[in-house]
């Protein structure tokens, strides 16, 4: 993933190390008094909202703290695989990590995370008045436990969105040639015939104009979860199959025990699905989400499923995308009857990602770090950050003036994420989401890779799902 810092965010950086408030500064160093020269540590992976954390909000923080901020951004992988280690051995490394929205469950069933909302009452000269759950998004609910208490200050939240090239959709040469080969107006595709009929048609435009275009992206990384991911929360829920497929009472995976994960319309979406790479570009199969946006970001790809996260950048900043000012934002298309399931709650049409900062028990400095979590959880901070990184948390920031004008710049992208947010659902509450997606992974990238079919991978991918379902005691 790239590395972002603006001039916007240097700016605000130049104003929070030096003009804050007296009330505002009063409480910082009021409540951190003990603590000046401490250090906390923390890792997040190295996104557009946690590089602006790390280069803005850090050094902001200790200055009105006293309080070091030391930030390792990575990669995906690394910070997983760093964290959960950490919190394993009770080493005390971090002292805030990165919680996605899709393994609260799994940390919250390991007991790893420090309750917020009970450290706050237990140490209330710790708590901001700036600090106020009730004005984030309902997005913050992923991060509660069943009591309401609170084990994560949300610090991004977005949609997985469908862009697409407005300036080739609007084109009157590419109109005129789709409509006398199709019969039918070009428009960002309501559908899976008409979505996989577009890219069909761009790829074949590339190739008849000499460019280094084509139809579509495909998140196919054959050997990383990313590609996992696209299938179960990101296409499945477009053909009606939900929660991975995976009954959420019995938990069934296959068709034969109750699940979906084998059923037609599961197969039926994740034939589409690798049928796409016949019209997306080589480095599909090598593609996790970072390489989804750079794809598209560098004009490669006429239309895509591309993390909400990139599209502010992809928009509007020309020294990372080669398509700023000609990018559409869309909903996904979906198969008949699935916009009626995920408008009634019955179901939904594709992921709602983010995350939080949570403080591990296994941290040496868990007041320090609740001080941290509550300065980023601030409104005051929230507008920039926005604009750096696409992503919202607060309910006011929607209505902020600037995020409003970048909203223009990015197609309405903020307005799509408010008024059909509700359309979009996390990833389901499973305890159990490392092992069953571990279990499923080898049979998604064989039918990449092309050495299964895709009804045939299901089939396996079902099987094995029962099976360490069955194995983690879920299943009789």
């Amino acid at each position: 993933m790239y590395h972002f810092k603006s001039l916007a965010a240097s700016a605000l950086t130049a104003m929070l190390l030096t003009s804050t408030s007296p009330a505002f500064a009063d409480f910082w160093s009021d409540a951190a008094k003990g603590m000046e020269g401490t250090t906390i540590r923390g890792i997040s992976e190295s996104t557009p909202p946690s590089n602006y954390a790390k280069d803005v909000l850090g050094p902001a923080f200790t200055k009105a703290t006293g309080i070091k901020v030391e930030f390792e951004a990575t990669s995906w992988d690394q910070m997983y695989d760093k964290a959960i280690k950490d919190m394993e051995a009770n080493t005390g490394i971090y002292d805030f990590v990165y919680i996605e929205q899709d393994i609260i469950y799994s940390y919250l069933a390991r007991n790893f995370l420090v309750d917020v909302t009970q450290a706050l009452n237990e140490n209330p000269t710790l708590k901001s008045p700036d600090f106020d759950p009730s004005k984030f998004t309902s997005f913050i609910d992923n991060f509660k436990n069943d009591k309401g208490n609170l084990f994560g200050v949300p610090m991004e939240a977005f949609i997985k969105v469908y862009l697409y090239r407005k300036d080739l959709f609007e084109d009157p040469k590419v109109k005129e040639a789709y409509k006398a080969k199709y019969g039918a107006d070009l428009a960002p595709a309501k559908d899976h015939k008409e979505y996989r009929q577009i890219a069909e048609f761009f790829t074949e435009w590339g190739k008849t104009n000499g460019q280094e275009l084509w139809g579509t992206t495909v998140q196919a990384a054959s050997g990383h979860p990313a590609s996992v991911y696209e299938l179960v929360e990101s296409v499945f829920p477009t053909f009606g199959v939900y929660n991975w497929g995976i009954d959420t009472k019995t938990y069934g995976a296959s068709v034969a025990n109750g699940g979906r994960l084998n059923s037609p319309e599961a197969k039926a979406a994740f034939a589409w699905w690798i049928d796409n790479l016949a019209y997306a570009p080589p480095e599909s199969t090598s593609s996790t989400w970072d390489e989804v946006a750079a794809t598209f970001a560098a004009g490669r790809a006429a239309q895509g499923l591309v993390y909400g996260e990139n599209a502010a950048w992809i928009a509007t900043d020309a020294n990372k995308s080669t398509v700023v000012g000609k990018v559409g934002v869309a909903l996904p298309p979906v198969e008949p009857g699935v916009m009626d399931e995920a408008s009634s709650g019955a179901g939904y049409i594709g992921y709602y990602d983010g995350g939080a900062f949570g403080i591990p028990h296994s941290s040496k400095n868990k007041k320090a770090a609740l001080l941290w979590l509550q300065y980023i959880g601030q409104e005051s901070v929230q507008a920039d950050w926005a604009l750096a990184g696409s992503r919202i948390t607060h309910k006011v920031t929607y209505d902020n003036p600037r995020v409003q004008e970048q909203d223009k710049k990015v197609d309405g992208y903020y307005t799509l994420m408010r008024d059909k947010g509700p359309l979009f659902r996390g990833a389901p509450p499973f305890p159990f989401h490392n092992q069953v997606r571990e279990a499923i992974a080898p049979f998604i990238y064989q039918a990449i890779t092309g050495e299964l079919k895709p009804d045939e991978a299901l089939d396996k991918a079902a099987a094995a799902a029962d099976a360490e379902l069955k194995n983690l005691g879920y299943r009789k």
